[in-house]
């Protein structure tokens, strides 16, 4: 398998934390948080496959994901970072290989979706979006994505990169509609019991989110315990967009002492 486009953060001698982003999106999310709350860390985050500058070919189930995700960032031990359904790969991953994770941060996890809540979204996802300009692409994210408090500029900034113009002139993002569609069927699948993956585990939820965790917060704090922290920050799904500043602080202050954290054994 071809290894994963990566953007790399830090001093690759500092402990690592890997962030895993969400479907349409691409590694370069994260670069905000990297270089302010995890500066003293080496953070690698991939494209996942289908997305960015990552192959587009199948499979695209989690399996193989996780497989392009340990070939690209390699498998010594390191905190990970996952948003929407790369909170999903990241908790599949710590239940693969425990030993490995350190931490695990979950920013609105797509754990397990429900089944009509999947449809909806991959039904949504085969329309291709074209837009006749990058403004008029901005503009639908947010009405796309119900973003609530997201900055604008912070918004551009990340997506300057990643809705791109085309030969035809129009702009599409960067990412192949059929790995999208696929994703969103991965996350109505069954995930591994909590208890499988008894880690040091930070939620944080969109108060507004419209991807609910309510089935599954009791089952997760009763699998982990004090183990599991759990913080509600204001505005929606995309957490780094809309709480920056509240997910940052939380990010921070969870991974500060990562560095002399024992893995968790099997």
């Amino acid at each position: 398998m071809t290894p994963l486009a990566l953007h790399e953060w830090g001093d690759a001698a500092s402990p690592r934390v890997i962030c895993l982003h969400g479907v349409t999106s691409h590694g370069r999310h994260f670069a905000m948080l990297a270089e302010d709350a995890l500066d003293e860390f080496h953070v690698l985050a991939p494209d996942l496959l289908g997305h960015g500058s990552s192959p587009y070919e199948p499979p695209w189930n989690i399996e193989a994901h996780l497989d392009a995700i340990v070939e690209t960032v390699g498998p010594e031990p390191a905190a990970l970072v996952g948003h929407s359904f790369g909170g999903r790969l990241a908790f599949e991953l710590a239940a693969r290989a425990p030993k490995l994770v350190r931490r695990l941060v979950l920013l609105d996890p797509a754990i397990l979706l429900r089944p009509e809540v999947a449809l909806f979204a991959a039904e949504k996802a085969r329309k291709e979006r074209t837009f006749v300009s990058f403004d008029e692409g901005i503009e639908q994210r947010y009405i796309e994505s119900q973003l609530h408090r997201a900055p604008r500029e912070l918004v551009e900034g990340e997506l300057r990169e990643h809705l791109v113009v085309g030969e035809d002139g129009l702009y599409r993002y960067r990412y192949c509609q059929s790995a999208v569609v696929a994703a969103y069927g991965e996350m109505a699948s069954q995930p591994p019991p909590f208890k499988r993956v008894r880690i040091p585990t930070l939620l944080v939820l969109g108060e507004r989110s419209y991807l609910p965790y309510d089935h599954l917060l009791e089952a997760h704090q009763a699998a982990l315990g004090d183990l599991l922290e759990v913080v509600v920050v204001p505005g929606g799904h995309t957490v780094l967009w809309d709480a920056f500043e509240e997910t940052f602080v939380a990010v921070a202050a969870f991974l500060g002492y990562a560095q002399s954290s024992p893995a968790i054994a099997r």
